[in-house]
């Protein structure tokens, strides 16, 4: 671990306009591009880890933050949102919309204001960690107040046969 964990410049900026000035940031070396990573160099369980996700829905990028124990259910995030259409967003789209690349995506902080579905399955920790704008760091968070600053609305999205996406 880092002696000073920077998060991205624009998630520091978020995290100071938001008043989250006592918000435990933890950087690692190596990384933690995906959720068992995360968990493995916090020490804590998959499913307090939360993967900030971008899918498009008629076109429009979605975020869904799911424990990273979870995957997400297509279906059932189309019939949240009322949706013709849901699909991953490739690469480039996630980073339009968020200023992040994909592995660092934060749960808010964006460039551009999307609709957040939060699964339900957070709430059951007291704690969550997310990253904070890049692949090497994370920050910890109550889970509703993440979902809160979030601006996310609680949904069940989760497949019910649970896996890593």
């Amino acid at each position: 671990m880092s002696k000073a964990p920077a998060p991205h410049p624009r998630f520091a900026e978020a995290l100071r306009e938001l008043g989250l000035r006592e918000v435990e940031i933890r950087a690692f070396p190596d990384g933690t591009r995906t959720a068992a990573q995360a968990a493995e160099a916090v020490g804590c369980e998959l499913s307090q880890i939360v993967k900030s996700l971008v899918f498009e829905a008629d076109g429009e990028p979605v975020l869904v933050l799911m424990d990273g124990a979870s995957r997400v259910d297509v279906a059932l995030v189309r019939a949240e949102l009322g949706a013709a259409s849901v699909g991953r967003a490739s690469a480039e789209t996630v980073r339009g919309a968020t200023g992040y690349a994909i592995g660092g995506v934060p749960p808010f902080g964006h460039v551009t204001r999307m609709r957040v579905l939060a699964d339900r399955g957070l709430l059951a920790h007291d704690t969550v960690w997310a990253a904070a704008g890049t692949p090497h760091t994370v920050f910890a968070l109550a889970p509703e107040e993440l979902i809160a600053h979030a601006q996310g609305t609680l949904a069940d999205v989760r497949e019910q046969a649970a896996g890593v996406l």
